[in-house]
C-alpha cells in the first residue's frame, strides 16, 4: 500500500548532505507521479522547505516530512460512534464504480460491532438491480433495508427509512443513492432533493484512491453541486501511490472519515492521520542525515 509514494518520499534525502531548496524542488517532480496535486506538492514543498531551512545539525528527516503533511492533513474527522442526535442520518454520495453500495454495508457492520443499531434506506431506484445488490449486502451485514419499488421516488424511500427508525429507537439510518455523473442534470436535481427531504446529519461522498486526480475532481463537482461533509476512500488496498488523500485534504478542504482497505466487510476503518502518515515515510532505520 502506498509504495510509489513512499519510495518518492525516499528519494528526497538520499544525498548526505541536504540543499532545503533542491529537496523542495524535487517534492512536485517526484509527488506529481504518486497522484498528489501539483498545488498540494507544491505547499508541501513550502513546509518542507521551510522547516529544513530552521535545522542547524543533524535532523530526522521522517520527523520534518511528518510535521509538514500534518499541517497539511488536519485531525478533524468527525467521530460518527459518539453523536447525539437519534436517529443519525447519514446521506452516500458518488458515482459508479467507486465501491459505494458496498460502503455503506461496511459502515452499517462498523456500526454495528460498536453496539449501534442501523437501517439502510435503498434509495437506488434508478439503477438495474441497485435494490438486489443492497438487500444483499444488508443481510450480510444483518442489517434491515427499506425499500421500495424499482422507478420509485428515491426521496420517499428515504422518508420512509427516517420514519421507521424514529418509530423503533434505531441509531442510524443510512441511505443509498443512485451512482451519478456529476453532469446529469436530472440525477443531481434528484439527489438535491434526496437531501432536503433526509435533511443528513453528515453527507459522506465515496470516491475511490485508484482514480487519483479524477477523483479529486468529481469531487469538486459534487461539492458545487450538492454539498458533502466529509470523504470515504475506497480501493485503497489497490492503491500503489497513495497521493489522493493528501490531495483531498489540501485541494477540497474535506475530511476523510473512512478508508476501505479490501473487499470484507470488516476491510473498513476510520481514518487515522498517524496511521496514514506511517504507511507513507520509509521504512529505514538510522536515517538521520547532515544539514
Amino acid at each position: 500500500m502506498f509504495e510509489k509514494l513512499r519510495k518518492k518520499f525516499a528519494e528526497l534525502f538520499r544525498r548526505n548532505k541536504i540543499d532545503p531548496d533542491k529537496v523542495a524542488e524535487d517534492i512536485p517532480l517526484k509527488l506529481v507521479e504518486a497522484d498528489v496535486s501539483l498545488e498540494t506538492a507544491e505547499d508541501l514543498a513550502s513546509l518542507v522547505r521551510e522547516k529544513l531551512k530552521k535545522e542547524t545539525s543533524s535532523f530526522d528527516p521522517d520527523e520534518v516530512l511528518s510535521s509538514s503533511i500534518k499541517e497539511i492533513i488536519d485531525d478533524s474527522s468527525p467521530d460518527i460512534l459518539n453523536v447525539k442526535k437519534k436517529p443519525y442520518v447519514i446521506l452516500f454520495l458518488g458515482i459508479n464504480g467507486t465501491g459505494k453500495t458496498t460502503t455503506i454495508g461496511k459502515v452499517a457492520h462498523y456500526l454495528k460491532k460498536n453496539g449501534k443499531s442501523v437501517v439502510i434506506a435503498a434509495a437506488d431506484t434508478f439503477r438495474a438491480g441497485a435494490i438486489e445488490q443492497i438487500s444483499l449486502i444488508g443481510r450480510e451485514a444483518s442489517t434491515e433495508v427499506i425499500k421500495h419499488d424499482r422507478g420509485s421516488d428515491p426521496s420517499s424511500v428515504a422518508f420512509d427509512a427516517i420514519e421507521h427508525a424514529k418509530a423503533r429507537n434505531i441509531d442510524y439510518v443510512l441511505i443509498d443513492t443512485a451512482g451519478r455523473m456529476n453532469t446529469n442534470r436530472n440525477l443531481m436535481d434528484e439527489m438535491r432533493k434526496i437531501k432536503k427531504v433526509s435533511k443528513p446529519d453528515l453527507t459522506l461522498l465515496v470516491i475511490d484512491a485508484v482514480s487519483g486526480q479524477d477523483s479529486v475532481n468529481q469531487a469538486r463537482m459534487f461539492e458545487e453541486n450538492v454539498g458533502y461533509d466529509g470523504v470515504v476512500v475506497t480501493k485503497l488496498d489497490t492503491d500503489a501511490r497513495g497521493g489522493s488523500i493528501l490531495s483531498i485534504y489540501h485541494d477540497l478542504k474535506k475530511p476523510v472519515v473512512f478508508i476501505c482497505v479490501g473487499q470484507g466487510l470488516d476491510d473498513i476503518m476510520p481514518f487515522d492521520r498517524d496511521w496514514y502518515i506511517r504507511k507513507l515515510l520509509p521504512e529505514s532505520e538510522n536515517r538521520t542525515v547532515q544539514e
